[in-house]
Formats: structure tokens, sequence, C-alpha cells
């Protein structure tokens, strides 16, 4: 089971979201806790970088998030719209 982290700027961020993709967000989180890293399943999953992958939640809506190998733990340090995704 991995440890999943969200900083207070995606805390922030899911507020705004509109309700249905907060219910997906929590639903990625949860695989995320219970399979680790890798979601092949999700939309448009992808690598980002040696540890940083991303999903689409919705067409305009993504999560981004990055995990040391060989740790249990994940970060979740982005959600929002694609426009402004760090990638």
């Amino acid at each position: 089971m991995y440890w999943v982290h969200l900083p207070k700027r995606v805390l922030k961020q899911i507020d705004r979201m509109p309700r249905p993709v907060a219910r997906k967000l929590a639903i990625l989180l949860e695989q995320l806790e219970e399979k680790g890293p890798f979601q092949p399943g999700w939309p448009n999953y992808g690598k980002l970088g040696p540890n940083s992958y991303h999903c689409h939640l919705a067409p305009n809506w993504v999560a981004c998030w990055s995990w040391i190998n060989g740790a249990l733990e994940i970060e979740v340090y982005y959600v929002g719209s694609r426009q402004n995704a760090p990638y």
C-alpha cells in the first residue's frame, strides 16, 4: 500500500473542481494508494519524466503525480486544467 500526499495547493484546487471531476480524482487517489504510481487504465495516462506521471480526469482536467523509485510515497503535485498543467 502506498501513501499518497496532497500539498495544500492541490487541496485548494480540489475545492474549485466540478463535483464529477472531484469524484474521478477520489477514485484515482484510491487506485494510487492501492496499486501504486502506474495507472495505464486512465485516459491519456503517460510518463512525464523519470518518476512523474499524469492522466486526464476529464477532457480539460488533469492530475500529475511523482513517485520516488523504491519508496511507498506518491505526491500528487498538480490537479487542474490542461492549459495550466506543468508539462
